[in-house]
């Protein structure tokens, strides 16, 4: 008995000791933290999506005090009120640029490409793309598992049942770039917000020659070049057989949308043109 009760009562003390050692060590080296980074911890999702090309959001905050400007710092989830307050707490000023929104630059849905195969593969896109996947003639486009919906952070994407296609919540959208990152055939986008969230894009990577495009997608952008003529703001560009309008230049005329044959070119929340009367032409 009187062995077990000196050997509690050495590992007790032991313990005691060892404690007191690291509380004494801790106190030492005891890194003091700038308030700052926790208040501004408080204003941000805490989603730790990286779009702001940080690990998490505490990564951020403590780059925004220590930096000595908000040059390249920019959380994409935060609207641009908040981003102005976290700039305030860090000491800095902030120069908000365009804000932007994700867009899926493919229109493959069911009936406009038609399946060539099944694909019976893991139920991923990048599992697909190594496999040259997908189960239908376009290479390029969407290959519909997903990816891009289990990326997000904010709930942001969708996938359309009856398409195939993911669809984007302009709502929810933070234009984090998640989605961007996870799609292994380059569909998603971020493109300008515009005044009432207007946006005019090409909506397809297929970079085959017109015939071959077409035969894989109804839809496809065969690389005629008519929109590059009906461009007066110089915004559209022709290069490896598809047509790209340059969001900075683009003025959402919309001219492009209506020469394109193939319907390649979206135009999105924008009203229904209005149709030309007979007594309109003849005046």
């Amino acid at each position: 008995m009187t062995f077990i009760l000196t050997a509690v009562l050495v590992l007790g003390l032991t313990g005691l000791v060892i404690s007191l050692v690291l509380y004494a060590v801790s106190r030492k080296f005891k890194v003091e933290e700038d308030p700052r980074v926790a208040r501004i911890i408080d204003l941000l999702p805490s989603a730790n999506c990286g779009g702001c090309g940080f690990p998490g959001c505490a990564a951020f905050a403590e780059a925004c005090v220590k930096s000595e400007s908000m040059d390249g710092l920019k959380c994409s989830a935060c609207k641009k009120e908040v981003m102005q307050h976290v700039a305030a707490i860090a000491g800095h000023t902030v120069e908000l640029g365009v804000e932007k929104i994700a867009v899926v630059k493919c229109n493959g849905s069911c009936g406009n490409r038609p399946r060539t195969g099944i694909y019976d593969g893991a139920v991923s896109c990048a599992a697909a793309a190594l496999m040259n996947g997908g189960d239908t003639g376009c290479f390029y486009g969407c290959l519909g598992c997903g990816d891009c919906v289990k990326a997000c952070k904010f709930d942001a994407i969708s996938m359309d049942a009856e398409t195939g296609l993911p669809v984007v919540d302009q709502e929810k959208c933070t234009a984090c770039g998640a989605c961007v990152k996870a799609c292994p055939r380059s569909v998603i986008e971020l493109r300008n917000r515009n005044k009432l969230d207007r946006r005019v894009y090409v909506s397809c990577v297929n970079r085959d020659k017109g015939p071959v495009a077409k035969k894989a997608c109804a839809v496809a952008c065969i690389g005629c070049g008519k929109c590059v003529k009906a461009c007066a703001f110089e915004a559209i560009t022709l290069e490896n057989n598809l047509a790209y309008i340059d969001p900075d230049k683009c003025r959402l005329c919309r001219k492009c949308v209506d020469e394109c044959p193939q319907h390649s070119i979206v135009a999105v929340n924008f009203p229904p043109k209005k149709e030309k009367t007979e007594s309109t032409e003849n005046n």
